[in-house]
């Protein structure tokens, strides 16, 4: 039983190391790329159009952002079956793999906020837009 046990143990640490190759890609892109586009969807115009325009862009960058989100989970999901090895040799692996977990998990929260965050802002402007042409038409009838 400690010789299975072992091996599997063993077969657990090559496939960390698989999942490992590909989570690195996921990661270096979430800090090299997804991060700094993220930061810059927080600072927006004042106008409609910018704003609209900005949305569009986001879809754009979410569409990859959320494929990578979804990539680092799969491989992540691979590695579910560690919960049951308590081991000091595999403890090391387990606490690199809540590292990796931890950051995708902050990152894909933090493209769902944005997400929700310019839609909101879209549908507010929108509104003020329309409540500054029932205002306008107002006060032309009242000249009138």
């Amino acid at each position: 039983m400690l010789s299975n046990k072992r091996i599997q143990e063993l077969e657990l640490v090559m496939d960390f190391e698989k999942v490992e190759e590909c989570f690195k890609e996921v990661s270096s892109w979430i800090e090299n790329v997804g991060r700094k586009r993220l930061k810059e969807t927080i600072n927006t115009d004042d106008s409609l159009e910018t704003l609209v325009q900005v949305q569009k862009q986001f879809k754009e960058f979410d569409l990859i952002a959320s494929e990578y989100c979804r990539r680092g989970q799969e491989a992540l999901k691979k590695m579910d079956r560690w919960e049951d090895f308590s081991s000091v040799d595999v403890h090391s692996y387990r606490v690199k793999l809540q590292t990796c977990k931890d950051q995708l998990e902050e990152f894909c929260t933090q493209l769902d906020e944005n997400r929700h965050r310019i839609c909101e802002m879209v549908r507010l402007y929108e509104f003020f837009d329309k409540v500054r042409q029932g205002i306008c038409c107002m006060e032309e009838g009242v000249r009138s």
